[in-house]
């Protein structure tokens, strides 16, 4: 039973990715978190891995669409690359608990965000 949970969370979290442009760290972390009883360091970063197969597959489809503007991927990777290893480093030197906070307020407030936004 335990990896039919790991599927079922990684088969919502391709849908949510393909259909949204988001999977891994607004549903992998909470629900690794939640159903697997993953500390958030471990959350994150197994979702981290998770995420490049998935956005593969995703942005290969969206590119046969012709959905995708490569000179911003190409600006946005540079950038992102710079803030994801800032971050990381962050992350690793938060407590879990605290990090666990911080998520979840950041979730509120993007939630809150997209809902009320018109």
């Amino acid at each position: 039973m335990p990896y039919a949970i790991i599927a079922l969370i990684g088969v919502l979290g391709g849908i949510v990715s393909g259909l949204f442009g988001v999977g891994g760290g607004i549903l992998f972390v909470p629900l690794l978190i939640l159903l697997k009883n993953f500390n958030p360091h471990l959350a994150i970063g197994t979702s981290l891995a998770v995420i490049v197969p998935t956005a593969l597959v995703a942005a290969f489809r969206h590119s046969l669409a012709g959905m995708i503007d490569w000179k911003t991927v190409l600006i946005l990777a540079l950038f992102a690359i710079a803030g994801a290893w800032l971050g990381s480093e962050l992350s690793l030197k938060l407590e879990t608990g605290v990090l666990r906070r911080l998520y979840a307020f950041f979730l509120l407030v993007l939630a809150l965000k997209l809902f009320f936004q018109k």
